[in-house]
């Protein structure tokens, strides 16, 4: 799973300096930061409105696009699949209660 995932980063990565008129990965970058932060809010709530729903081909579409659009702002901050993946890892074995309370102390 994580080599598709990093493959598509890799994608993403390479239309970052594409024409933006022609991609919308390149549109994305070009516009900033805080437009691909908008695009995760708005993916995010349609995720949140598929979940209610009986539709699970819906959601499958929504978490979809907003897991590109999580891919975009790792493009965006130079980041990798790598980088999100060591942290899951380094968080297996503990309890989400206790990892929480864990990053309040730090």
């Amino acid at each position: 799973m994580d080599s598709y995932l990093e493959n598509l980063l890799d994608t993403i990565k390479s239309k970052k300096n594409d024409d933006p008129s022609v991609s919308y990965t390149a549109q994305l970058h070009s516009k900033g930061i805080n437009e691909i932060l908008k695009k995760i809010g708005e993916e995010s709530s349609e995720t949140i409105i598929a979940a209610k729903g009986n539709n699970n081909k819906e959601l499958i579409h929504e978490i979809a696009d907003l897991w590109f659009h999580c891919l975009v702002l790792l493009s965006e901050k130079n980041l990798t699949v790598k980088d999100v993946t060591r942290e899951l890892k380094s968080r297996e074995g503990t309890s989400g209660i206790e990892e929480k309370n864990n990053r309040k102390i730090k």
